[in-house]
């Protein structure tokens, strides 16, 4: 991908909260700065590869409410609380360490995580899952001109 900015939805829609990043992406609408990406998140160096400005939205669980928006700098490592309690064999924290370590980071990579309530099977989002997945549309809609 190049390109100024990427928007990038990670997540398993099958997996409850787990779908906040998926559901971001989805409904930002039909816009090739905007994917959806299932995978593990390893598979992030190669979608990211050429594009300057990266926007990643996942789910996080780091003990705070349920819904609460974190926007983080990932030019510095993310806290610790983020590495843990990943539905990922390897997590967005060390794939964005490791990145980091063969210089395959974007110049400009920011994570938004919403803090997750029910990780448990099934596509339904939670209820402050769904009110934060509408206000970080809202915001990055702003930002790809689209909102």
């Amino acid at each position: 991908m190049t390109g100024d900015l990427l928007v990038i939805g990670l997540g398993n829609a099958w997996r409850g909260d787990d779908g906040a990043g998926p559901a971001v992406a989805r409904a930002l609408g039909e816009d090739p700065r905007v994917l959806v990406h299932e995978g593990e998140p390893i598979g992030l160096l190669d979608v990211w590869d050429g594009a300057h400005e990266v926007i990643v939205v996942d789910a996080v669980s780091s003990e705070t409410p349920p819904g609460t928006v974190h926007r983080l700098d990932a030019s510095a490592p993310l806290p610790a609380t983020f590495a843990r309690g990943s539905t990922h064999a390897f997590g967005l924290a060390d794939t964005i360490e490791l990145a980091r370590t063969l210089a395959r980071l974007p110049a400009s990579l920011t994570v938004y995580g919403i803090e997750g309530e029910d990780f448990r099977a099934g596509e339904e989002l939670s209820a402050s899952v769904r009110a934060a997945v509408e206000s970080v549309r809202v915001e990055l809609g702003r930002r790809l001109g689209t909102g």
